[in-house]
C-alpha cells in the first residue's frame, strides 16, 4: 500500500468514523443515560466488531452475502426496522437514575453483532475495501489487515468521543425537559440515518 493510499484510508476512516451514524448516536445516548463505565461493553463491542467486519468483508464475505438481490433487500429492511425500533426506545427513555431497574446498556456481543445490520458500517467496510485494495493473495490480505488496523484505532477514538460527549451531557440533563429534548434529538438523528437506506429499498423494489 502506497503512502498516498494509506493517507487516503486514514482520512476516509476519520471522516466516516466521527460523523453521526447509528453507532455514534447510540453511544452518545448510552453515555448520557448510563455513564461511561456502564457504556464500556457497548463501546468495546463496536471497537472490536467493526474491524472484524472489515476483515471478513475484505476476504470475500461481502461478495457472498450480497450475491442475492433479495438478500440485500431483506438485510436493508431488517436494518431499518431495527434502527427505527431503537430510535423509539431512545425517544421514550430516561436516565438510568429514573429508569426502572431493568434498564440495561447494550452488551459487548449485542454491539458487535449490531455491526452486521448497521447500514453505515456496511457502507464504510465495503467502500474502504473496494476503493483502497488491489491485487490478490498475500498482497490483498496485507492491505485488508492495514485497513482493519486503522479502523481499530479510529473506531476506538470515535466511540470514546461520542460516549464521552453523552456522559458530559448527562450532567446538563438533570431537568426532565432538557433530558427529553436530548433523547428526542438523538432519536431523530437515528431516524435520519435510515433515510438513505429506505430510499435504496424503494429503488430496489421498483426494479
Amino acid at each position: 500500500m502506497s503512502p498516498q493510499t494509506l493517507y487516503a484510508v486514514i482520512i476516509f476512516s476519520l471522516v466516516m468514523g466521527f460523523t453521526p451514524g447509528p453507532n455514534n448516536v447510540m453511544l452518545a445516548s448510552s453515555g448520557a443515560r448510563f455513564g461511561i463505565r456502564r457504556t464500556l461493553p457497548h463501546l468495546t463491542g463496536v471497537t472490536v466488531g467493526f474491524p472484524v467486519m472489515v476483515l471478513l468483508v475484505g476476504v470475500g464475505l461481502a461478495s457472498i452475502l450480497l450475491a442475492s438481490p433479495l438478500l440485500q433487500i431483506a438485510m436493508k429492511i431488517v436494518s431499518c426496522i431495527y434502527l427505527l425500533w431503537l430510535a423509539f426506545q431512545i425517544a421514550r427513555s430516561h436516565s438510568a437514575r429514573s429508569d426502572n431497574a431493568n434498564a440495561r446498556p447494550m452488551t459487548f456481543v449485542q454491539a458487535a453483532a449490531f455491526q452486521w445490520i448497521n447500514p453505515k458500517a456496511w457502507l464504510m467496510a465495503v467502500s474502504a475495501i473496494s476503493a483502497y485494495t488491489a491485487g490478490r493473495g498475500s498482497q490483498l490480505y496485507l492491505q485488508v489487515a492495514i485497513i482493519a488496523g486503522i479502523s481499530v484505532f479510529v473506531t476506538l477514538l470515535s466511540t470514546w468521543t461520542w460516549a464521552a460527549f453523552g456522559a458530559a451531557m448527562r450532567r446538563l440533563l438533570r431537568a426532565p425537559l432538557a433530558e427529553r429534548l436530548f433523547n428526542l434529538f438523538m432519536a431523530l438523528l437515528l431516524v435520519a440515518s435510515t433515510v438513505p437506506i429506505l430510499l435504496e429499498i424503494g429503488r430496489d423494489l421498483q426494479l
